[in-house]
């Protein structure tokens, strides 16, 4: 029970209780939008997995035939404005959005039941499972954004951005596909410079300050950032698979 808490990397799964019309939504979109696992086991992300030999269907995910233009993944998206919003206006891409707050899914699919996007598939749990089973060079992006800092120094283990989670994204990606990172946590962004910008198979494209202070014009915010980030300064780290 403590190694898995150890290597636990999000926080709690529920918040407030639900209202009505959210646990609808849970219980009727929800079903229809959920990516299920290969019926194969897959090790539990506690054991330190990265990489499972059942793999997901992706053209059978969206329905029946890969997405023009990719598939990209979102990992713990939140409420679900950005991965929502990149759905809007990338209709061409499929987009694979996790996150194991079920308060932060239901208002995803709020989200999706009021733009109607069809191409966002949604899964509830930790992305490393999502990871595992994942084909090779099968994601065209991937997102990781305001990631939990894990701040205390005995928690670093937990973050998200190391070593082995970016050795799997490396193996996701396709060459030249893009990797997006934020945070607004001071001591969260030498870690993401160490751990992902100095990646051997990764290239910042960052050229000065500017490229990693400044909003990206396709990354939109969200409330969370208005409501939490007030006084803060996000950093935007852009990287592309060599």
């Amino acid at each position: 029970m403590e190694e898995a808490r150890r290597r636990t990397l999000h926080g709690r799964r529920r918040g407030k209780k639900l209202r009505a019309g959210q646990q609808s939504l849970l219980d009727t979109l929800l079903p229809r939008l959920a990516l299920d696992l290969p019926a194969e086991p897959i090790v539990t992300p506690e054991a330190d997995v990265t990489e499972s030999a059942a793999k997901i269907d992706l053209a059978r995910l969206f329905g029946g035939t890969l997405p023009a233009d990719g598939v990209w993944l979102e990992v713990g998206f939140g409420a679900g404005e950005h991965l929502v919003w990149q759905a809007e206006h990338h209709p061409t891409v499929g987009l694979i959005g996790c996150e194991p707050f079920i308060n932060g899914v239901a208002k995803c699919l709020a989200h999706i039941e009021r733009t109607g996007v069809t191409n966002v598939r949604l899964f509830t749990d930790d992305a490393r499972f999502v990871m595992a089973a994942l084909p090779p060079a099968s994601l065209s992006r991937a997102f990781v954004l305001f990631p939990d800092p894990w701040p205390k120094t005995r928690h670093h283990k937990r973050r998200f951005v190391q070593r082995d989670n970016l050795d799997v994204l490396a193996r996701l990606l396709r060459p030249g596909a893009e990797l997006r990172l934020a945070t607004d946590d001071p001591s969260y962004l030498p870690w993401m410079v160490e751990h992902a910008c100095l990646h051997p198979s990764f290239e910042w494209l960052a050229e000065g300050p500017a490229d990693w202070r400044g909003r990206p014009e396709d990354w939109p915010g969200t409330r969370y950032e208005k409501k939490m980030l007030a006084g803060h300064k996000p950093v935007f780290l852009r990287l592309r698979r060599c």
